[in-house]
């Protein structure tokens, strides 16, 4: 499954403005060269932020397989099994901003292996807790972690052209969705007979990896000319150059005046106002939806014969203690694979529609895919609902991660992902006590909130002023006097001016 997708993440354009010339590098992946100047990029940044995001997607999956499992060896109630979820994400809410603050000012490969050190270390002596308040610390710690998690997409997308950005984010989601099934053929296998401790040591395998690796990981080059290090983005693109048996072209690296980096009220400036509060609350309504699926699955699998309690008028999930049986697992497997089905029709259209349309249809898809669950519907149709909801929020959240990090500039742009990031964890840390606490109470109203939030999402998605599909990242938050007088006669109409998409030394975008 890694040469596949190395296979097809590479066939990748990396575009550099160097003055007079640009020097494009480009993955064959059996397509002929256009011009000498193309040349193909390396893939260790994929394997390296791919091993990153499949040991997260693994450190998040393994909450809803241990759950049911301290609910019953410990007799907890449903809300505390409920904060041992809630506290992972309220970690991630309070560090996200955090991480993308030290990302944009110490660069985005400090800022990704400092919180991946952290999750590793945590994760690992999680798997030690003697009682319920030690997991809670532990995995609480373990969520400040990986609140930094996302900024291995700002420095992988900072490598990537605008032609096929959307393709390479997409594709490096991947390794989420080998995490995130790994988890439960790693659950399948361990905790029947090793228990929940081994399953969380184990489960930080990856990170050792990643850690390993990453001192070998090159910084952003788009950082280090913003930053004023233009030596260490030519050693950089040297090495890329080296690496494809390519010489440097000739000319000289030109960068735009460097910008104060890191600062929150950027985000909220009249430029950025609406597309920052549209985004916070899709990320926030995708994180909700997400996990409350990921949670509700593993709940609803342990009714043996239906959904719900038919002698009762009003529908309410029969829950009590149950240890998760092997066909709960495969069940759960199943569902999990639909992240890659999810994958690639978001793939398909993401480039074709628009990221805002593509955004708006998984929201509007996952609603109509929960709407059928209000019935009183036997173990497979549940299983196939959940498996087609899952796949379309699923593709929301990577549409999310494409379109975040170039709607803003280089200076902010690790900073918009962690602030995005952190109203995501507020919608994950609040839904279990919908998925867990309040199924118990109303199976209709626990499924209304959740549809009722993607409705609202899928119009905040349609509400988003600016459309990113073909333009390039931005290097600049900056407004010439032309786009100036542009910004103020769409601020006449009540809309918010599109930001700047400017380059280094140039206005030709990569």
């Amino acid at each position: 499954m890694l040469s596949f997708s190395r296979s097809i993440a590479f066939s990748v354009l990396f575009k550099i403005w160097f003055g007079f010339s640009v020097v494009t590098f480009r993955g064959t992946a059996g397509d002929s060269l256009r011009h000498d100047e193309e040349e193909q990029c390396g893939d260790y940044e994929v394997y390296t932020t791919g091993m990153q995001t499949m040991a997260d997607a693994m450190e998040m999956m393994i909450l809803s397989v241990i759950s049911p499992q301290l609910h019953c060896e410990w007799m907890l109630p449903s809300w505390k099994v409920a904060m041992l979820t809630s506290v992972v994400f309220i970690g991630m809410m309070f560090s996200s901003t955090l991480w993308g603050n030290i990302s944009d000012k110490y660069g985005r490969k400090v800022g990704l292996t400092m919180c991946m050190m952290w999750v590793l270390y945590y994760g690992f002596l999680s798997a030690f807790s003697p009682a319920y308040g030690w997991v809670m610390v532990l995995r609480g710690l373990v969520g400040f972690g990986i609140g930094g998690a996302p900024q291995s997409v700002t420095l992988y997308s900072e490598f990537l052209p605008r032609k096929s950005r959307a393709t390479c984010i997409m594709l490096i989601q991947i390794f989420w969705a080998l995490g995130a099934v790994f988890e439960v053929l790693l659950a399948i296998w361990i905790m029947p007979t090793m228990g929940w401790r081994w399953l969380l040591g184990l489960s930080t395998a990856p990170l050792v990896v990643f850690v390993i690796f990453c001192f070998w990981l090159p910084e952003s080059p788009r950082f280090d000319v913003l930053s004023g290090n233009r030596e260490n983005a030519m050693k950089t693109l040297r090495l890329i150059a080296a690496d494809n048996g390519k010489t440097m072209p000739l000319g000289k690296l030109i960068a735009n005046k460097q910008e104060e980096r890191g600062r929150i009220r950027d985000l909220l400036t009249p430029q950025y106002r609406r597309t920052t509060l549209l985004l916070w609350f899709i990320w926030f309504a995708n994180a909700f939806s997400y996990y409350g699926l990921v949670l509700l699955t593993t709940e609803l699998f342990q009714v043996e014969t239906s959904l719900f309690d038919s002698a009762k008028t009003e529908p309410k999930c029969n829950l009590e203690c149950k240890y998760l049986t092997l066909d709960d697992y495969k069940d759960l497997l199943w569902t999990t694979l639909a992240e890659f089905p999810g994958l690639f029709v978001t793939l398909f259209l993401i480039d074709r529609i628009g990221r805002k349309k593509s955004m708006a249809m998984c929201f509007l898809m996952f609603s109509v895919c929960i709407l059928p669950l209000n019935a009183c519907v036997g173990r497979v149709a549940l299983t196939v609902f959940i498996f087609i909801a899952r796949a379309f929020i699923t593709g929301g959240f990577q549409v999310a991660y494409v379109y975040t990090p170039e709607v803003y500039p280089t200076a902010t742009r690790a900073l918009g992902i962690g602030t995005c990031s952190g109203m995501a964890r507020v919608g994950a840390l609040l839904t279990p006590f919908v998925s867990q606490v309040l199924l118990k109470k109303s199976v209709y109203l626990t499924l209304s909130v959740y549809c009722i939030f993607c409705l609202l999402a899928t119009g905040a998605s349609m509400l988003l002023p600016i459309e990113t599909t073909g333009l390039g990242l931005q290097e600049s938050s900056r407004i010439t006097a032309g786009q100036e007088e542009m910004k103020t006669g769409q601020m006449s109409n009540g809309s918010e001016a599109s930001p700047t998409h400017t380059s280094y030394g140039s206005s030709y975008n990569s």
